[in-house]
């Protein structure tokens, strides 16, 4: 019994020693507390990698306002493109029209010769003051005509066939002299049209007490010629005359060259800048134009003219530009021209020439309206 005994205590000191080896010996009487672990604190994180979108979370995202992003260009201005009327206002303003024609016959060596036939045409120039006589709803503008001064000049083949300056006139008593002092009334419509010739009536009688027969005095006060001095330039009209830069608009002018027929043109004008001077805005506009057969057939008819132009090399160009103060609703300045030129050349050249002959033909149109005050 004694020796089981002893086997016992022996087995049960092994199994404790053994457990010892395992846990590790505490003191006798405390509590072994194991230290709470800490994954966090035991093992580094790995950086978290930025999360890459699928497809599918792609198609989910928000949709992007470009206009938070991207700032956005300011709106382009919107100007009233017409002329404006205010009663008793006046402003002087200076025109110039000019119409020419040249003839040349050339020829070339051994034969060289040259047909100077001359220029033949006229220039006219007028300083007049516009005042506002009455408006009305649809902003037209009854106007008071005051000549102020007169420039006639014309020529025939080259030789002068009048040269009046009304600033140094030769004769005083002449038809011309006589209409300065003189005015007209029309009305003028926002676009710059003439809508009515009104009363030329005490220009013409004054014309007609000049000392000589006054036929370009008279041809001066005609409907057709106002209505071409004052309205050349042709503004939009009132339900598309809202403009910003780049906007165009047009329309048709038509020449009569005599024997080489009429040529009919779209001009075509374009609002190219606005821009501020002297705390005014000025509207810029360029013209440039194309033939079209617009109007030309039925003047060509009306007239029974000889057409020969279609035997002709014809070139042209046709321009103008425009300075149109938005602030007053004034014209500042414009001015358009047009060049024609013909050619003819003899097909079959003489013995012994170098060049066949060539006949030259050419033609302009000038038309200026200055604000002078």
């Amino acid at each position: 019994m004694m020796m089981s005994d002893k086997i016992f205590s022996w087995l049960a000191t092994a199994v404790i020693c053994s457990l010892l080896l395992i846990t590790g010996c505490a003191p006798v009487g405390e509590e072994v507390v194991k230290p709470e672990v800490k994954l966090e604190e035991q093992i580094p994180q790995a950086p978290v990698e930025e999360a890459v979108p699928t497809l599918a979370e792609e198609a989910v995202r928000p949709e992007v306002q470009l206009e938070e992003q991207i700032p956005q260009a300011p709106a382009e201005e919107t100007v009233s493109l017409a002329l404006k009327f205010t009663p008793q206002d006046s402003t002087t303003y200076k025109i110039v029209m000019e119409a020419k024609k040249g003839v040349k016959l050339e020829a070339p060596p051994p034969k060289k010769t040259a047909y100077a036939g001359g220029e033949t045409g006229n220039r006219f120039e007028m300083t007049f003051t516009q005042q506002i006589q009455s408006t009305d709803d649809k902003g037209n503008a009854v106007a008071k005509i005051t000549i102020n001064e007169l420039k006639y000049f014309s020529a025939s083949k080259g030789r002068v066939a009048m040269d009046f300056d009304s600033s140094k006139p030769k004769d005083p008593n002449h038809p011309l002299a006589k209409l300065i002092g003189q005015s007209y009334t029309i009305k003028i419509a926002p676009t710059g049209e003439v809508a009515e010739v009104i009363d030329v009536h005490q220009a013409e009688v004054a014309a007609r007490k000049g000392s000589v027969p006054p036929l370009r005095a008279l041809r001066l006060l005609a409907s057709d010629t106002i209505r071409e001095r004052h309205g050349t330039l042709v503004l939009p009209e009132a339900d598309e005359n809202q403009m910003q830069t780049g906007d165009n608009w047009n329309s048709v002018k038509t020449f009569s060259f005599g024997l080489m027929g009429s040529k009919s043109y779209e001009k075509i004008y374009a609002l190219k800048e606005i821009k501020d001077q002297d705390n005014r805005k000025i509207a810029i506009v360029e013209m440039s134009a194309i033939p079209t057969s617009e109007m030309a057939e039925q003047l060509h008819k009306e007239r029974a003219t000889s057409d020969i132009s279609k035997m002709f090399d014809s070139t042209e160009t046709y321009t103008g530009r425009l300075q149109l103060d938005l602030t007053s609703g004034k014209i500042e300045k414009y001015i358009e021209e047009l060049q024609v030129k013909w050619v003819i050349t003899d097909k079959v050249k003489q013995e012994g020439e170098e060049e066949p002959a060539a006949l030259k033909m050419s033609a302009i149109r000038l038309y200026s309206l200055e604000k002078i005050d």
